[in-house]
């Protein structure tokens, strides 16, 4: 069939732009596996050609004038600078372009090989097969076309259009260092040389340079560099030092991000210089090698990879999602991990220090509770109830968090993204193994103390309430038929209560992701310093007490959000379930335990050991669900915007239960001294 292919071509003595084009598409579809996991075929019909090409050389000049005639007729200078199709353009421009595009593809303009490209590779899932072929087996068929046996009129237009590419790359990466983003997160581009600037006068040497066609001295390393002038060497060498400090430019702005927060506009600026330094690299080092009058078979082969991934990803919406989504999780999530340090006890006194701010939590709790029965009692509209809902969850939770109380179920959207970085810091290393058990054991008994103090003190308070209500009103604060009601509510058989609790849990961990997201928003937008220089209120509060305000504000305001939006979350659950008829409604275990201790004061205690245990065991799976649901979503995402790997889970595993069974007491209790604290002294 190869064979054949190579016939029509040749018997067509016109041989015109679109028939060179369809000559390359139809040799490209008899490589193309029958599945694109079967690597192995592609192989063999590669290695089938190459063996026709090095045996006919009628044959291989055919196919070489014709990629020539592409490259140099065909407008290739835009397929060489896109790295990615969302390389120009900014987040929801893209992703409406797209998701628009994956229903109403572009029109194909075949005077542009970028859009040639299309036309070769026309699956999504040629990417698979065409990466998985070995780089030797490319390079293979490279050598066998013998590129070097052209001539020079034809091989120097496409010189000529890869020297243009890289101007092209050069100047805009020169535009991209001067983006106000980027100068506000690195100021000190404005005060010294850039090196963004630099790397294009260094290019524009070279290009001036280039033409004499000599190879530089770090290419050869067996020729004196002394043997080489300025005037007649073309070398990469300083351009490729450039482009190496605006990648450490790039690099530190990302790791003080971390410090200093994140934006989607910073996130997608930072990546897209990041991908054409990398192309202007390669692109650099092809040419180089031309200059040489040596092949760039590795380079060449690594561009031909990334030509055909972004082709196949071009509307991919998963991807450009994934990408800029992982990037700035990671931002959210560091913020959440530093919150969620202060969450994991390793000693006995913060252990008991947990316990009783939990107690506290339990307390308010309860009245929160009350107050949530006071305003179903009125039966209002069912938006004005969820409005009224909400207000109390969250008022209350912000409540709890000035006061330093502890509501145990807002752990695990915290601690999750410490444990992920304690895994990353790991990676199977025995050291890092044992700190690594040594924290999921220090945030069990932890969870498990704050858990505790919550329900001791919300059951008994509630009671206290409702006794209290009755023994001045003569009457029970809730009924004995809404007592059952409520009952009734945990049952984790007969009711929805675990898949409830489950939604409780997806609440849990998004006011973690709003945290997270809004301790960001306050250091990035430099919130803080923006409230001390507004005259009106240092006229209403005081320089000193604006002060004080703008600095708890900095460090709590992502606490504030995440407690008020997981109260409106859990208020309004109910309510979006009425609009929409679904059967969303929210169980969580400190409220559950409240309205417990309402119940039996309403029913005046008349409940079997049965019914007690029935209820018990409902609170306790109401609990497992929320603290699993949302501790898994948040570990999920922290592993993700880490790029973590793990895959040790066996190993880590095996580790707990050799702890469990060796020191069960630290999954409940802190010994004397921190086992982190041994290990560190080890």
């Amino acid at each position: 069939m190869i064979e054949q292919v190579f016939e029509r071509y040749a018997n067509d003595v016109h041989r015109s732009p679109q028939l060179t084009a369809n000559f390359v598409a139809n040799l490209i579809a008899e490589i193309r596996p029958p599945k694109p996991y079967q690597v192995e075929a592609a192989v063999k019909a590669i290695q089938a050609l190459c063996y026709l090409l090095n045996n006919d050389p009628q044959k291989t000049r055919l196919l070489r004038e014709a990629i020539l005639k592409l490259l140099s007729e065909h407008n290739p200078i835009s397929l060489f600078v896109v790295a990615r199709h969302s390389a120009f353009s900014g987040f929801f421009t893209e992703l409406r372009r797209r998701i628009s595009h994956k229903f109403l593809p572009e029109a194909i303009d075949t005077s542009y090989l970028i859009d040639l490209f299309a036309l070769f590779f026309t699956k999504s899932s040629d990417e698979l097969w065409v990466l998985a072929v070995p780089d030797s087996v490319w390079e293979q068929l490279i050598i066998a076309i013998r590129f070097e046996d052209a001539s020079t009129n034809v091989t120097e237009p496409c010189r000529q259009n890869l020297l243009e590419a890289t101007q092209v790359l050069s100047y805009r990466i020169a535009a991209l260092g001067l983006e106000p983003e980027l100068l506000r997160n690195h100021p000190e581009l404005e005060q010294h040389n850039s090196p963004f600037i630099t790397q294009h006068t260094e290019l524009a040497e070279f290009l001036a340079s280039s033409g004499n066609k000599v190879c530089n001295a770090t290419a050869s390393p067996d020729v004196p560099a002394s043997d080489f002038t300025g005037e007649d060497v073309a070398d990469i060498k300083h351009i490729l030092v450039m482009l190496d400090q605006c990648n450490n430019i790039i690099s530190k702005i990302r790791r003080n991000s971390t410090q200093t927060g994140t934006s989607i506009q910073l996130t997608l600026l930072l990546q897209r210089m990041s991908q054409q330094i990398s192309r202007l690299e390669t692109l650099l080092n092809i040419i180089d090698h031309l200059n040489c009058g040596k092949t760039a078979n590795v380079e060449v082969v690594q561009l031909f990879k990334a030509l055909v991934y972004s082709e196949c990803h071009k509307n991919d919406v998963h991807e450009h999602w994934q990408e800029n989504m992982e990037l700035m999780a990671l931002r959210v999530t560091e913020n959440a991990s530093r919150t969620g340090e202060h969450y994991i006890t390793e000693n006995r006194s913060d252990y008991f220090a947990l316990m009783r701010s939990a107690m506290g939590a339990g307390v308010i709790v309860g009245v929160m509770a009350m107050i949530k029965i006071l305003f179903a009692k009125q039966h209002l509209a069912p938006l004005t109830e969820a409005i009224l809902f909400s207000l109390n969850y969250g008022l209350g939770f912000i409540l709890i968090h000035i006061l330093h109380f502890t509501v145990a179920t807002k752990q695990p959207a915290m601690t999750a993204a410490a444990i992920a970085a304690s895994i990353d810091a790991s990676d199977g290393k025995s050291r890092g193994m044992d700190n690594l058990v040594a924290m999921i054991a220090c945030t069990m008994r932890s969870q498990m103390a704050a858990i505790f103090g919550n329900v001791v003190l919300a059951i008994p308070i509630a009671m206290l309430i409702a006794w209290g209500t009755y023994y001045f009103s003569g009457q029970h604060f809730v009924s004995p038929e809404k007592a059952r009601h409520l009952l009734a509510d945990i049952d984790p058989i007969n009711s929805g209560a675990l898949f409830y609790a489950a939604i409780a849990g997806v609440c849990l961990f998004l006011s973690g992701l709003i945290a997270g997201y809004h301790d960001n928003l306050a250091v990035y937008n430099k919130i803080p310093q923006r409230l001390r220089a507004l005259n009106w209120l240092q006229k209403l509060l005081g320089v000193a007490r604006l002060d004080r305000i703008a600095n708890y504000i900095e460090n709590n305001l992502g606490a504030l959000a995440g407690n008020f939006y997981f109260g409106c979350l859990l208020g309004g659950m109910a309510a979006i379930g009425v609009l929409f008829g679904l059967p969303f409604d929210i169980r969580h275990i400190t409220f559950s335990s409240a309205f417990v201790g309402f119940s039996m004061v309403g029913l005046d205690f008349m409940l079997s050991w049965q019914a007690v245990l029935f209820a018990a065991l409902g609170l306790v799976l109401i609990g497992i669900v929320n603290l699993a649901v949302s501790f898994g979503l948040a570990l999920y995402v922290a592993m993700k915007s880490r790029k973590v790997r793990f895959k040790q889970w066996r190993l880590l595993l095996g580790n707990l239960a050799t702890r469990l069974n060796q020191h069960p007491g630290e999954f409940i209790l802190p010994p004397q001294k921190s086992p982190i604290d041994n290990l560190t002294e080890k």
